[in-house]
């Protein structure tokens, strides 16, 4: 796996804040992601994520983590989304919620 992140976080409201989000995304849940920059990403989570050790473009280390979603009806999509540009998660799927 690619150990390279545009950003990278170190301090505990960042990373408690990349925790919260992750909480929110059980594996085979349909959400909508909402990102920082007003645009959407919905799909399916293929695998729960966790939070990661990477690198900046400077070598700073710190923590990010990203989600990977896919589509049951177009079987070649899918989408890595880095958490850190998710404003809030939407459930599509309500039956998902806390599974995980």
């Amino acid at each position: 796996m690619d150990s390279q992140a545009e950003r990278v976080y170190t301090d505990r409201a960042s990373v408690r804040q990349l925790e919260s989000l992750i909480d929110q995304l059980p594996i085979h849940g349909h959400v909508v992601l909402v990102m920082k920059d007003g645009s959407s990403c919905d799909g399916v989570v293929n695998k729960r994520p966790n939070v990661q050790l990477f690198r900046d473009a400077h070598e700073r280390e710190g923590i990010n983590a990203r989600v990977q979603l896919r589509r049951p009806d177009v079987p070649e999509w899918s989408q890595q989304v880095w958490l850190d540009q998710v404003m809030r998660v939407e459930h599509l799927d309500m039956s998902m919620i806390g599974e995980s």
